[in-house]
């Protein structure tokens, strides 16, 4: 057996078979890890002093322009592979102030809506839920600038994180907060309100997928409006689902039915 030519002729074949080449030229791809890692040093911005980042106070300005551009570059090589030219990387540095103050309400929202948090810095440093709605604040402003591929990267980093799955494409409003949150799923075209608590186990998500492509583009995942709680393992579905604010949704209930507001669901 001739290893040599073995190893030729399957690299031949998996060459011809990979969709990833047109024309004969490699499509590059952002890579995952560089994408994690920037996400850790956007996180050491939003929060200065959290997360490993030893700034001397004389110096703490200087400190985070450093990261900024490290940031800044980090995340212009990657968007250059997937959409050249689109200014994007500047554009969120920009809006970084904006989403931290977003992420502070959110923030705030874990500690008064759970009494076994200490403080606001608990919630921050220790709780997978705003782990994964940082990450989700993210990559949700890149996906409305229609960046490709990267979003969902950073969504799937941070679900394999914490067993979050929240899509890029979700619009949530401030305050928001996932308590626990193993196995929470929100769609892609979910809309939630402000003041909203979910526990874990909670799935907005669509009726049915068996039309595939066809659904792309259309209203697919509930609404929830403001002040709205969901407790541990609801399920709702649909896109023309809308629960009224000031609603609590209690655990291992299945909606695919609109609620009124100030109701109480239980199963």
């Amino acid at each position: 057996m001739d290893i040599n030519k073995i190893v030729f002729e399957s690299s031949e074949k998996l060459l011809e078979g990979h969709q990833g080449f047109v024309s004969n030229e490699i499509v590059v791809y952002p890579i995952t890890e560089v994408i994690a890692g920037t996400l850790n040093k956007v996180k050491q911005v939003l929060f200065p002093g959290y997360f490993n980042v030893v700034c001397e106070p004389k110096t703490h300005e200087k400190c985070i322009n450093t990261i900024l551009m490290e940031i800044y570059q980090e995340l212009s090589d990657e968007f250059e592979k997937v959409l050249p030219g689109s200014g994007i990387a500047a554009k969120l540095i920009d809006r970084l102030p904006d989403i931290q103050q977003l992420l502070n309400k959110d923030a705030q929202a874990g500690f008064n809506g759970d009494p076994a948090a200490k403080n606001v810095d608990e919630v921050i440093l220790t709780y997978p839920g705003f782990f994964a709605v940082f990450v989700y604040r993210i990559a949700h402003f890149l996906f409305i600038e229609n960046l490709p591929f990267i979003p969902r990267l950073m969504s799937e980093y941070a679900h394999s994180l914490t067993g979050i799955d929240i899509h890029p494409g979700a619009t949530i409003g401030e305050h928001f907060f996932i308590d626990h949150g193993t196995g929470v799923v929100i769609g892609e075209t979910t809309i939630i309100g402000n003041n909203v608590k979910l526990y874990q186990g909670v799935t907005l998500g669509a009726l049915s997928t068996r039309s595939g492509q066809k659904l792309a583009g259309k209203k697919r995942h509930p609404t929830i409006e403001d002040n709205v709680t969901i407790y541990a393992g609801a399920t709702i579905l649909g896109g023309e689902t809308i629960v009224g604010k000031n609603s609590t949704i209690g655990g291992n209930v299945f909606i695919t039915q609109s609620v009124a507001q100030d109701s109480k669901v239980k199963g």
